[in-house]
């Protein structure tokens, strides 16, 4: 399983990025997918989840009112709006996903670095 992440990027303050992240190999059921980030000298931290099961969101407080998450199949999408210099970190997909005989496993994508100037 790769999980292909993009759409980081410098952006002022009030503006907005979409960031997409993709899903590929044996990817046999995604029970979710979303979203975390870490700042300099922070702990990661949830920023949004699309759980299959209930076709349910969850967000994490940062982002709640701000940010969206959408998916399509197997790509997820968090657009981002009025970004703060404080929504500044790297952004992480991940996916819990089952497959036969390996059971459910997260997955890491690589970070997408969004940096949001004052």
């Amino acid at each position: 399983v790769q999980l292909q992440a993009s759409g980081g990027g410098l952006v002022q303050a009030g503006g907005s990025l979409r960031l997409s992240c993709a899903a590929s190999g044996s990817t046999f059921h995604i029970n979710n997918i979303g979203w975390y980030r870490q700042a300099a000298d922070n702990q990661r931290e949830l920023v949004a989840m699309d759980i299959t099961t209930g076709n349910n969101v969850k967000y994490g407080d940062s982002a709640k009112g701000r940010f969206t998450i959408s998916r399509d199949q197997n790509t997820v999408y968090l657009q981002m709006n009025s970004l703060e210099p404080e929504d500044t970190a790297d952004y992480y997909c991940n996916a819990n996903i089952w497959a036969p005989g390996r059971g459910s496993v997260d997955y890491w994508g690589q970070g997408t670095l969004v940096t949001v100037s004052s």
